[in-house]
C-alpha cells in the first residue's frame, strides 16, 4: 500500500510540475526583457508553392506595418503530420521577431499567422514563443 501511495504522489509531483510555466530571465544592466518569435510558414498550397515573390510582398504588407522596428527571415526545409496524419515535407520561411510583450505585438502575431493561413489555403503556422534579454 505505501508503494501505491508513493506512485501516486510521484505521479501527481511530475505532472503539477508539468504545468508549471517557466521564469522569464534576468536581465542584465543595459538589457530589456521581450518576446523572441520564430513563425515557420510552409509553402505548399493547392495551386503549387508560396513563391518568393509572394513571400516578400506578405513581409511587406502584412508583416512589416506590424513590426516596422525590424525583422528576420529565412528560408529552410521542414516537415510535420498534416491533419490527415500523413506527413508533409516542404519548403518553408521563418520569421523572427522580438518584441515587448504586450497585448499589441501578441495581437499583430496572431494577425500575421491568420493572414497567412487564410492567404496561401495554409492548415497551419508552427509559432515558437520565449522570453530573452535583449540589447542594442
Amino acid at each position: 500500500m505505501a508503494l501505491v501511495r508513493t506512485t501516486v504522489t510521484l505521479v501527481f509531483m511530475l505532472a503539477a510540475a508539468g504545468c508549471a510555466s517557466l521564469r522569464a530571465p534576468t536581465c542584465q544592466p543595459g538589457e530589456a526583457l521581450s518576446v523572441s518569435e520564430l513563425l515557420y510558414f510552409g509553402t505548399a498550397k493547392p495551386t503549387g508553392t508560396v513563391t518568393s515573390e509572394e513571400w516578400a510582398e506578405f513581409l511587406r504588407v502584412t508583416v512589416t506595418p506590424r513590426f516596422p522596428r525590424g525583422l528576420t527571415t529565412w528560408q529552410a526545409a521542414g516537415q510535420w503530420t498534416g491533419a490527415d496524419g500523413a506527413i508533409v515535407r516542404e519548403a518553408s520561411f521563418v520569421l523572427s521577431l522580438l518584441h515587448a510583450d504586450d497585448e499589441r505585438a501578441e495581437s499583430a502575431v496572431r494577425s500575421i499567422a491568420a493572414e497567412y493561413k487564410s492567404r496561401f489555403n495554409q492548415e497551419a503556422v508552427l509559432r515558437v514563443k520565449s522570453h530573452a534579454c535583449t540589447s542594442f
